[in-house]
């Protein structure tokens, strides 16, 4: 802020001179000064601009607008930078031209740039370039070639320009100069050499510091055809016209333009707007100019008609302020219809008025456009299926449930598709096997104490390690925990320890009067009242839980570093990390709700009974749970570091990309040489037409092959004639094989006079074939090493879950392998055989600003809708979405029938920006998402069950899953003759080999005790064939 008014700041036109920074290569507008009466008045100062603000307002906009990086540097180029940057880089620009460029050479250079046309600043370079090249002007330094041949520096006292001589037989000579130079290091003399004796330093006038000279002294406007113009402080230097010529201004091009478009609509009249022509507001006829006639008249015959004409003239002039007629007359206009019209007189039409014409209709508008601003095709959204209990809109209850589904509510659908997402993508650094998302809503529902699922536990305890890494690693914390109230306690006791206790004032004692048992009474009223609030509040704050009592003499930490997961270990872990994590605002109401459900206050805690309760949680609670641990990991050094990988992964794989689209670049460049060479060869290579079958003049066709068979047929007799007959057969059967033979070697005969008479290709032509075939091989060979690289990409690609996009009410949709893991999940994961991930396209409700903004709108808002289309956006969301819809982003729903892709495509409209890449995208991963959803349907039975298939079948699918469920049941410590068979579910057939051959036990094991240097079998294969697992993108490429 300035406390007093500056200078009085330059006038726009001096600062449009002075400085010339570009915005949307337009120079930047100044403001002008405003009127300011009190000299006391505060003000606000741009010194750089020397703008004058009255309010501090104004001057944030200003400045705002200053800092935004979108402004260009006139003379260097560049762009992107605010307007403080690009005027520092044009000033030492300008400083650099100023002191580089020669002085002599700016007074012709501008005056051959002024009023100059040229459009482009780089022809106009050229061209001035190679006219001042090879011309040199008086104070010039330069180097001359004398007569001896030696080059001597000199500057140029005087120049003798000398033009074109004609010679005899009409051709001209070239014009030429002679300068007489004064040589440096020979005070006193002169040399006189003409062109090609002259030269100027290199370095000294080059096209980038002619361009950078015109850029900072000479100016254009931003129309068509405008002319240079040398800016006014150096036009006054150096005496430079600056007065623009009439037909150089914008003005005069409009008018020029405006009468090429007059003569244009007058060389093709319309015959509809000929009425017009007469009327005062019709279009102006310019008079045709004829010949006149040539007459047989005399000269004084002439003379009289003309003088006739003249006052026939005159006396037209001086009716025409009568309307044409003459005075005294009356004019009769006829009447409408009205077959009886009088005579013109004088053959003067009377003046008709044309009708306004309608306005024209307006533009038809250029999509793509605002997606709610498209108009309504009349078509209906698919309807979504829901995967919770307490659906947003009523549901059809015929339709067939997910298994399952009536036990999630729709809160926890969205953190569920989370943990399944991050569980899948870092799986590598959880050490899991990839499962799909089917199996991993059966097993968050179905694991219990008495039926342990190996996917359930693997999960929890591969999560927790990786908050914390195990003794032999160091055992550190890997994420950031709020400190404990028992921490937070012992500070605040070290900080009372050292401050002294105040001792307790002696009270007076006195003599108990009326107003002082009234005190009293009413203190002890007040003591009542504050003993009963604090009941009150201890009540309310009373431990809803008893985790305090489970942990007191357990540290979570420690346990978690030795890896005590048997048993409960890793359901008493995740009470305490719970508890610690109540410390957090953000995080205490879920945890604290949590810990009333895991150690509740009616029941002994301990581990077993944790374990017990964990068993028993409801799958909406366990969602809640596992997501929490899940996004710690979020922060841990190992995720963080596979994301680096990635990154640094994906951009090798983009350096391999571009490497392999290089290659098929050049191949199809060169594979388009090769078919112009073929082209060219291919009419001397072409074989001759096949000739004509003979026919007969009546049109008949011989056919011989008929005719050797009606012979073979009539010379063998039948089988029933008898022992003369059959020695009759077999010659028949000779006749027959001697009569094929000699067919056969003259139709071999034919083919090869056939063969002769075809001219032979040549051995170019069948070389260009031959390289054509192997470059659309390498093409190919290109392509498939593209395609290859792309899904590479698209597996590395972790950081964030992709959206395929969003539609016209702004609802987002998913497709989770769209990126991040391979389309069927990892190729070697013990559930392999599904060939699905989540076999679902998901669609998430708008967030609250999008539903603000763009369907629940303001009432005015609303109203101009209504205006435009008769409804409101709530309305057509409702009309256009059908019976299902969600309206927040706290609501899922999903496609999972391929018909339903294909109507979902049919719906989307590209004439919206959003539809538009929404359909894009769906459109290019159709035929994975269609297959995937096949998978789906076969994995969980429903391709049989809609086809109509026997219970026979089902029951055998049952028995060969609980057959698989003993195999793997006697892999733990409970063997089959001691337990009963467990029921059929698919999650029971995941089992972690990923842990068993890479850490050689599962993670809710303990580690087994040190063996011998034998090795198990998929030891020695593990260490014999490694798979890369740096990157999902290796080993995806390798599993295919």
């Amino acid at each position: 802020m300035v406390p007093q008014l500056p200078p009085p700041p330059p006038t726009p036109q001096t600062l449009t001179t002075m400085l010339q920074v570009l915005y949307k290569r337009k120079p930047v507008q100044f403001l002008p000064p405003p009127d300011i009466e009190d000299d006391g008045q505060e003000v606000w100062h741009i010194p750089q601009t020397g703008e004058v603000f009255v309010t501090y307002e104004d001057y944030l906009n200003r400045m705002d607008f200053y800092k935004q990086k979108r402004f260009i540097c006139p003379i260097s180029g560049h762009s992107g930078l605010t307007f403080f940057d690009a005027l520092k880089s044009e000033q030492e620009g300008a400083a650099e031209v100023e002191q580089a460029f020669p002085d002599v050479l700016k007074g012709p250079i501008l005056r051959r740039v002024q009023f100059q046309t040229v459009s482009r600043i780089d022809a106009l370079v050229d061209q001035i370039y190679d006219e001042f090249k090879n011309d040199y002007y008086p104070g010039e330094a330069v180097s001359v070639r004398v007569i001896s041949g030696e080059k001597l520096e000199g500057v140029v006292r005087d120049k003798t320009r000398f033009g074109s001589k004609v010679l005899p037989d009409g051709t001209s000579t070239k014009p030429f100069s002679r300068y007489f130079v004064s040589l440096d290091t020979r005070p006193g003399e002169e040399a006189v050499v003409d062109d090609n004796n002259i030269f100027r330093d290199r370095k000294v006038f080059t096209k980038s510091v002619l361009r950078s000279f015109i850029k900072k002294t000479v100016t254009r406007e931003a129309w068509n055809g405008a002319p240079w113009l040398v800016k006014h402080d150096i036009a006054e230097r150096f005496r430079i016209e600056t007065r623009i010529p009439p037909h150089l201004r914008h003005d005069y091009k409009l008018q020029e333009r405006k009468q090429m478009q007059a003569q244009k609509r007058l060389s093709h009249p319309d015959v509809s707007n000929i009425s017009g022509q007469f009327s005062p507001t019709g279009p102006l006829r310019l008079p045709e100019l004829k010949p006149a006639p040539k007459s047989h008249k005399s000269k004084a015959q002439q003379a009289a008609q003309a003088q006739a004409q003249l006052q026939n003239g005159a006396k037209g002039r001086h009716s025409a302020g009568l309307n044409g007629h003459e005075p005294g007359s009356f004019y009769h206009s006829p009447l409408p219809g009205n077959p009886f019209q009088f005579p013109l007189r004088n053959n003067i039409p009377p003046a008709l008025y044309a009708h306004p014409e309608p306005p024209p209709p307006p533009p038809p508008p250029k999509y793509p456009i605002e997606d709610l601003q498209v108009e309504m095709r009349g078509r209906v959204r698919p309807q979504l299926k829901f995967f919770c209990q307490d659906p947003p809109v009523p549901v059809d209850t015929a339709e067939p449930k997910m298994a399952f589904s009536d036990k999630i509510l729709m809160k926890s659908i969205g953190p569920l598709l989370e943990t399944w997402d991050t569980l899948n993508v870092y799986c590598e650094i959880f050490k899991l096997d990839s499962f799909t998302f089917d199996d991993f809503v059966e097993a968050m529902q179905v694991a219990s104490a008495d039926m342990p699922v190996q996917l359930f536990d693997e999960i929890h305890c591969a999560v927790l390690k990786i908050l914390v890494t195990s003794e032999s690693e160091g055992g550190k914390v890997q994420i950031q925990l709020p400190e404990t109230e028992e921490e937070e306690e012992e500070d605040d006791v070290m900080d009372e320890s050292q401050q002294p206790t105040p001792e307790p004032e002696p009270k007076p004692s006195g003599r108990a009067t009326r107003s002082s048992l009234a005190k009293m009474e009413a203190e002890r009223l007040a003591a009542e009242a504050a003993a009963a609030e604090r009941e009150t509040q201890e009540a309310e704050h009373a431990p809803k839980h008893r985790t305090e009592e489970l942990l007191q003499d357990y540290d979570w930490i420690e346990h978690l570093k030795k890896r005590d997961f048997k048993d409960g270990g890793w359901e008493m872990i995740m009470v305490g990390l719970l508890h610690q994590l109540c410390m957090s605002e953000r995080l205490r109401a879920g945890c604290e709700e949590l810990l009333q459900r895991l150690v509740p206050t009616g029941m002994e805690p301990s581990q077993e009974m944790v374990r017990q309760q964990y068993g028993s949680l409801d799958i909406n609670y366990r969602v809640q749970a596992l997501q929490i641990i899940c996004m710690l990991t979020a922060g841990t050094k190992a995720i963080r570091g596979y994301m680096e990988d990635c990154s640094e992964t994906m951009t090798g794989y983009r350096k391999e990309k571009i490497e392999w689209q290089r290659k098929r670049k050049q191949a199809i460049e060169e594979l388009k040489n090769l078919n112009d060479q073929r082209k060219i060869l291919l009419p001397d290579n072409l074989p001759p037409s096949p000739p004509l079958e003979t026919t007969k003049v009546n049109g008949d066709v011989k056919m011989s092959d008929v005719e050797e068979l009606q012979h073979t047929s009539d010379e063998i007799p039948d089988s029933e004639d008898g022992a003369p007959g059959g020695r009759n057969l077999r010659r028949g059967h000779d006749r027959a094989a001697e009569r094929k033979r000699k067919a056969e070697k003259e139709q071999e005969r034919k083919e090869k006079a056939e063969a002769a008479k075809q001219p032979k290709q040549s051995k170019q032509f069948l070389k260009v074939i031959k390289d054509i075939q192997k470059k659309e091989e390498e093409i190919a060979e290109c392509e498939k090493e593209i395609a290859i690289i792309d899904n590479d990409l698209r597996e590395a690609d972790c950081p964030r879950t992709r959206v395929l996009g969003k539609d016209r009410f702004w609802n987002r949709y998913y497709w989770f392998e769209r990126n991040g893991m391979p389309y069927g999940g990892l190729p070697n994961s013990s559930t392999a055989e599904a060939a699905y991930a989540n076999g679902c396209i998901w669609v998430q409700g708008p967030d609250e600003l999008e539903r603000e903004g763009y369907v629940d709108m303001k009432q005015e808002w609303q109203d101009e809708y209504v205006a435009k289309f008769d409804m409101t956006v709530p309305e057509r969301k409702k009309r256009e979405e059908g019976a299902t819809s969600v309206y927040n982003a706290w609501q899922w729903g999903y496609f999972s029938e391929p018909e339903q892709v294909d109507a979902l495509l049919d719906w989307l409209d590209p004439r919206g920006f959003n539809e538009m890449k929404l359909r894009k995208e769906i459109v290019n991963y159709r035929d994975k998402i269609v297959k995937n959803m096949d998978a789906r349907k076969e994995y969980l039975g429903l391709t049989a069950a809609t086809d109509g298939t026997s219970e026979d079948k089902m029951d055998e699918d049952k028995k060969e899953l609980g057959s698989g469920n003993k195999r793997m049941s006697t892999r733990g410590t409970r063997t089959a003759a001691t337990t009963p068979e467990p029921p059929s579910y698919r999650c029971l057939n995941w089992q972690n080999t990923m842990a068993l051959d890479e850490i050689g036990h599962l993670h809710s094991q303990e580690p087994p005790p040190a063996r011998a240097r034998k090795q198990s079998a998929k030891k020695r294969e593990a260490v014999a064939d490694p798979e890369p697992v740096t990157t999902r993108g290796k080993k995806a490429r390798q599993g295919k």
